[in-house]
């Protein structure tokens, strides 16, 4: 293995992680600021210009908080929970193509930490693993509210993950891979999966806000019932990693669904835009597309957190089993239908 490319991995692994946690830093700041705008308020505005330092006096007050551990919690489990949910949370974007390859001299980098040809079948592997953070934080707490939010947790990622797993069979019946980077490839020249499979991306979508936690589906952490849920006993850092782990979380779920319905870093007249700006300036606007389609994806993450209620436990449930799961599978027979019918013709 050469030395260029392990030099190269390097930068492009440690670029992607500190990108990644600037964005999950910032989110917090502008979740409260798009909730201030929805409610008629400022959102936070004393920290640095217009609210900008906020991100980092919240991160500051995490560490300087005081670390608790209750005396009849399981101290190694205790903080193992959090230390597995930020870590599945990190590798989950490890195979997303963040753009073309970037031609430099002789050499052709690619924008992507490895292409494996099972690349979704890695993401589900990486999300069936998160709640498993959750579920021993809540456990080894020793705590009623934070063991029902675990039971939550697991019950809700397990209700989920059948109706998205159904919903991407409907869309490898379609590309007939598993490699994000080919998906990307194949939706080049505006040819987006969006317009075969609108309702397989609505189902995935719904389950990304199950798999993320995130409102009308937080069931696991649902204040007015469980104090907190998981992370009742939780403060200081530990408590940051699984708030970190959530928006690293919404963060991937959003570049997952751009890759797969949206074109990833395709957009119309690309192929005219790289041929004036070169080989190299031409995948960073690439970059910059898919970014910009992520934090569109985030921005609705947000406002749908401040518009929907949340549900209750038994819609959360007959919505999974009920409702999505047969809209997948009837989304499979649909598309396979489709694809037979334009095979013959």
């Amino acid at each position: 293995m050469e030395l260029s490319f392990i030099i190269e991995k390097f930068i492009l692994i440690t670029v992607i992680f500190l990108v990644s946690l600037g964005i999950a830093a910032y989110s917090t700041l502008a979740e409260r600021k798009i909730a201030g705008y929805l409610q008629d308020r400022v959102g936070p505005n004393r920290a640095g210009p217009g609210g900008m330092f906020q991100p980092l006096a919240d991160g500051l007050k995490m560490f300087m908080k005081e670390e608790i551990i209750p005396a009849d919690a399981n101290r190694f489990l205790f903080i193992a929970g959090p230390s597995l949910a930020l870590l599945t949370a990190c590798i989950g974007s490890a195979v997303i193509p963040w753009g073309q390859d970037m031609v430099i001299g002789d050499r052709i980098i690619p924008l992507q930490v490895t292409d494996i040809n099972v690349g979704i079948l890695y993401i589900f592997g990486v999300v069936s693993l998160g709640v498993y953070g959750l579920m021993i934080g809540g456990w080894a707490s020793n705590n009623k509210f934070s063991l029902m939010g675990a039971i939550r947790a697991a019950s809700q990622n397990i209700s989920y993950e059948i109706p998205m797993g159904l919903s991407i069979i409907a869309l490898l019946l379609v590309t007939n891979t598993l490699s994000l980077k080919e998906i990307s490839e194949m939706q080049h020249g505006g040819n987006w999966n969006i317009l075969y499979q609108p309702l397989g991306f609505l189902i995935f979508m719904v389950c990304s806000f199950a798999e993320t936690n995130r409102t009308p589906f937080d069931l696991p952490e649902c204040e007015t019932e469980l104090v907190g849920g998981y992370h009742t006993e939780y403060s200081g850092f530990k408590m940051g990693a699984f708030m970190f782990a959530e928006y690293l979380n919404m963060f991937v779920a959003s570049a997952v669904m751009s890759t797969l319905y949206f074109g990833g870093y395709n957009y119309p007249g690309m192929d005219y835009v790289n041929g004036l700006v070169g080989p190299i300036i031409g995948p960073l606007i690439g970059m910059a597309v898919l970014f910009a389609k992520v934090f569109a994806f985030i921005f609705f993450f947000m406002w749908v957190r401040w518009t929907v209620p949340r549900f209750r436990y038994d819609q959360l449930m007959n919505l999974g089993w009920k409702v999505l799961i047969p809209l997948a599978i009837a989304n499979i027979v649909i598309t396979g239908i489709w694809i037979t019918i334009y095979d013959k013709l």
